[in-house]
């Protein structure tokens, strides 16, 4: 519970806000901490008010992604919240229980299918975590480890205590964890090309719609990102000559959109990307079979929260890819190390 700090009138009977984390609270997100302050308001009020700047941190601007720490002073706009009745209120999410590649007392990792966002917002009323809940009535503590885009099938971690949830997220931020995702790309990837490390910086759409894109090292957004990339075979897509190359790709440091944009800038967009790929060669990529982007979170690894020892996780092909591999690749590819 948090400690009201302060409070001054708004309009209609609403009051600015002013409230200190806690322990309880540390290490969330600030999306996911108001969503849970602000019951009945629409996320995407939510992310509005955030976006616009009415929502502070120790009287400065905030992302949603911004992680709230110990003793962070959250200033809160007046904000009218909606019965859940009423309409424009967001409705509770459907349970769904995903499929389960491990699970203890700290932790639980799923099996995310592609097409689904990891948590609501941005136009999306729930996600994963939100259904997760749902369906898990009786537990107690369940948050998001770390992020994978929307249309990215593979590993996710979610935290069944608050001590597991910041331990892990240490080892992300610290680049304690080794994640490697599969991505087919456009073209034949040269072997020697086994290292990008290219800065890279957010910006807006003029619909308002994020994107990323590399930038120069002395750009005033610029956030370092690595990407270690591997060849692991190299075909034609059935009925195609058209050259493809199957990558396995490990980050080093977890920017947004970072694998997808580091590969298309370097001239290999990952096959069925719409944002940064080719909306024509995309077309053409469908009647091959392949209807989504082909990038699975395929290995993690990382120290458990409890007692240090080294987990690793792997998440086969889902169908939708495999399928499109010829035998050979595939065998290969489960064999990988």
């Amino acid at each position: 519970m948090k400690n009201i700090i302060g409070a001054k009138p708004g309009p209609a009977g609403a009051e600015v806000r002013f409230l200190t984390v806690d322990e309880e609270s540390a290490g969330q997100r600030l999306d996911n901490f108001l969503f849970r302050q602000l019951k009945g308001v629409p996320k995407t009020h939510v992310y509005r008010i955030i976006r616009s700047g009415e929502v502070r941190i120790n009287k400065g601007r905030a992302q949603a992604e911004t992680r709230i720490e110990v003793g962070d002073v959250l200033r809160l706009p007046p904000v009218r919240v909606a019965a859940r009745s009423e309409e424009g209120a967001t409705p509770p999410a459907p349970p769904r229980d995903f499929p389960l590649l491990h699970e203890d007392d700290a932790l639980l990792a799923i099996d995310k299918p592609a097409g689904v966002a990891v948590h609501g917002g941005s136009g999306v009323s729930f996600g994963v975590i939100e259904q997760l809940r749902t369906a898990r009535p009786s537990a107690k503590f369940l948050e998001l480890v770390h992020r994978l885009d929307r249309e990215t099938s593979g590993i996710l971690l979610v935290a069944k205590k608050r001590s597991a949830l910041t331990a892990l997220q240490d080892q992300f931020r610290e680049r304690e964890t080794g994640k490697t995702y599969l991505a087919l790309v456009e073209g034949d990837w040269p072997t020697a090309k086994k290292v990008l490390d290219a800065p890279l910086a957010k910006y807006l759409l003029p619909d308002g719609e994020r994107r990323v894109r590399v930038v120069a090292k002395d750009h005033a957004d610029a956030m370092r990102a690595i990407t270690l990339v591997k060849v692991l075979a190299r075909f034609s897509l059935p009925g195609e000559k058209q050259p493809m190359s199957l990558l396995a790709v490990t980050i080093k440091t977890g920017r947004t959109h970072q694998i997808r944009v580091h590969l298309a800038s370097a001239g290999h967009a990952i096959a069925g990307d719409d944002k940064y790929g080719d909306f024509e060669r995309n077309r053409a990529l469908q009647k091959t079979g392949l209807k989504r982007m082909f990038l699975h979170a395929w290995r993690l690894q990382f120290n458990h929260p409890a007692d240090g020892h080294r987990v690793a996780l792997q998440a086969a092909l889902p169908p939708e890819l495999a399928s499109l591999l010829p035998p050979a690749t595939l065998t290969e590819t489960s064999r990988h190390d």
